[in-house]
């Protein structure tokens, strides 16, 4: 009776253990997750990295130019990536530059069309005082009018400089056209007219950081060698304080596109002619599977293993490059085609190559193999670059804001699985469409050496 016992017991053990294996291995995000939230509304997500005395802490706000809803005010997200730096009335800006330099910290920050990110990794000693400093500047940023106005005629600086390049100039014209109400009609750092007219909107600007700079918005992600004890005493501490806001966003979400446009763009200096196609694609989900199904289609039809790219780049050589896929977004975006063509009288003949593609890709299904194949591509190059916690900070960090749920990470790459050629077809025939594309082609404008 006894070694029945206990025999039974141990299938229960091996059963059990499988099961969790099972549960696990589901999970392409390796490590384990600590979420807690705030009275306030504020997320603390903590990962335990293997990284003796290294942290890192970021501060997601889920706050980019998509949230730039009022004619005229376009870039204020991009702004205040700027203007964080300005101090308090606790760490003045060389208050704040000296604490960061005392204790050796790597401090920056970024603006994209969804949110904004402030990112520091320093010893993990000194984790109190980062998160002092970050809380105090989250909640009291203060700054003077001759400050922004100084801070805002940087940014036209910064604008000027950038869309000197044709890239940028590209990018801003297609989704000018693209879009006609939502937001993501102008990029991230604006359009021009605003940036211009921003010395004049002061006021406008502490209505905006006083809009979106609070804890229901944001979340604390800290991945590294910390106690999670201590960790949440300490943030307690220092975010307790903070209150939460009452604004509420309605982004305007445009109708479907219903006929091809073409913009043709001369360009000044010395350049090749380039190509760049805008389909109107699906927002970022990790319930249904279009996004994934897009992301893989991507590497089916744009990779360097493609047929197109072999056919254009390697062997026919018309083109330098060729590159297709659409960036994560909240709401619909672009799906992007782009080449650089070493002729100009090749444009025509390479724009009914990818078209070409694109039409066979609609009814010719992608072999089990290959398919199978990018799938596994696509997980081994993201568990890589799982190898320090500021690229664990950043990964997790780019779920939050799509979804709030750091756990997004997990669903999607589920999702990526059950990928079938059939779905590849069904989402070229219903985003691929030229009545849904927008098309830049850039040229040296005639006469320029």
């Amino acid at each position: 009776m006894r070694i029945f016992l206990l025999l039974f017991l141990c299938g229960v053990m091996v059963a059990t253990m499988a099961a969790q294996t099972e549960k696990q291995s589901d999970k392409i995000f390796p490590y384990p997750m600590n979420q807690v939230t705030l009275e306030n509304g504020l997320q603390v997500i903590s990962i335990p990295f293997e990284s003796p005395g290294i942290i890192a802490v970021w501060t997601v706000v889920r706050a980019g130019s998509r949230n730039e809803i009022e004619p005229g005010k376009s870039g204020f997200a991009h702004f205040f990536e700027h203007m964080m730096f300005r101090g308090t009335e606790k760490y003045s800006k060389d208050a704040y530059n000296e604490v960061l330099k005392s204790i050796g910290a790597d401090n920056n920050a970024f603006t994209t069309d969804d949110y904004t990110a402030y990112h520091t990794l320093a010893s993990s000693d000194a984790l109190e005082t980062i998160l002092d400093i970050e809380s105090d500047r989250f909640m009291n940023l203060k700054y003077t009018e001759e400050d922004f106005k100084t801070e805002a005629g940087a940014i036209l600086g910064e604008y000027n400089k950038n869309f000197s390049n044709p890239d940028m100039t590209i990018y801003e014209k297609i989704r000018e056209n693209a879009f006609q109400q939502h937001t993501y009609k102008h990029t991230t750092m604006g359009f021009l007219k605003d940036i211009q007219d921003m010395p004049n909107q002061y006021e406008y600007s502490l209505r905006f950081f006083d809009r979106w700079y609070r804890p229901e918005n944001c979340a604390l992600i800290i991945v590294g060698d910390f106690n999670q004890d201590a960790l949440m005493e300490l943030v307690r501490k220092y975010y307790s304080g903070w209150k939460r806001g009452t604004y509420t966003l309605d982004v305007p979400l445009d109708a479907p596109q219903t006929e091809e446009k073409t913009i043709n763009l001369p360009w000044k200096a010395k350049t090749l002619p380039i190509v760049s196609m805008g389909y109107r694609g699906p927002a970022f989900s990790d319930k249904e599977i279009d996004m994934p199904a897009m992301d893989i289609l991507s590497q089916v039809l744009f990779s360097e293993t493609s047929e197109l790219y072999q056919k254009l780049v390697i062997d026919e050589q018309l083109v330098e490059y060729i590159a297709g896929g659409q960036q994560d977004h909240r709401d619909p975006e672009l799906f992007f085609v782009e080449t650089r063509v070493k002729d100009k009288a090749n444009i025509e003949k390479v724009c009914a190559e990818i078209d070409a593609a694109i039409e066979k890709a609609k009814t010719a299904p992608v072999s089990a193999e290959r398919l199978a194949s990018i799938k596994s591509h696509m997980k081994y190059q993201f568990a890589m670059g799982l190898d320090n916690p500021n690229a664990v900070a950043r990964t997790l960090t780019h779920y939050v804001q799509l979804t709030g749920n750091p756990g997004s990470v997990n669903n999607v790459y589920r999702l990526y699985e059950k990928v079938t050629p059939q779905d590849l077809m069904e989402v070229v025939n219903k985003y691929l469409q030229k009545t849904n594309r927008t098309t830049v082609i850039l040229t040296q404008e005639e006469g320029q050496q």
